[in-house]
């Protein structure tokens, strides 16, 4: 397997809008929450391993703290819904996450490994007017940041 990435989009891009089915019962638009909240989209590599869930259950501990930061977390992989459903269930995981089979929102992002199995672990922070305003992705699919490095980016462009 490749383990680069494509490059992500950079601060200061547009967000390419997108509708995905997710774990809410129905599809997910990135442009509803425009003018209502700041928006977190968490890519991770495949619910239910090890990294991936730690990940996930951390977003889930700090969802309140991302609410006061008017942030809505989102996590996106190219698992099937039904897969991301038992994921939530079994790890009583509180943010949405979104089902992008064939990986062309990871692509559109940057966010897709080159092999094109698996979305890379990035991040990237869109302000109410669509526009992203942070992105990282992670040099290889077993790290991740830590949410306190997270919220200290948001607090940074976002006052």
């Amino acid at each position: 397997m490749d383990n680069t990435f494509s490059t992500p989009l950079m601060s200061g891009t547009d967000a390419p809008d997108f509708t995905l089915p997710g774990t809410g019962g129905g599809p997910v638009t990135l442009s509803s929450y425009r003018g209502r909240k700041h928006v977190l989209l968490a890519f991770f590599p495949a619910a239910g391993t090890p990294v991936c869930t730690t990940e996930m259950c951390a977003f889930g501990d700090d969802v309140d703290r991302f609410s006061q930061a008017d942030v809505e977390v989102i996590g996106i992989s190219m698992d099937t819904v039904d897969a991301l459903k038992q994921f939530r269930d079994e790890h009583s995981l509180r943010t949405p996450l979104l089902s992008d089979i064939g990986g062309a929102v990871a692509r559109q992002f940057g966010a897709l490994w080159k092999s094109g199995t698996i979305a890379n672990r990035a991040y990237f922070l869109i302000d109410k007017r669509g526009v992203i305003r942070w992105a990282h992705a992670e040099e290889h699919p077993g790290l991740r940041r830590e949410n306190a490095e997270i919220l200290d980016a948001i607090n940074s462009v976002i006052s």
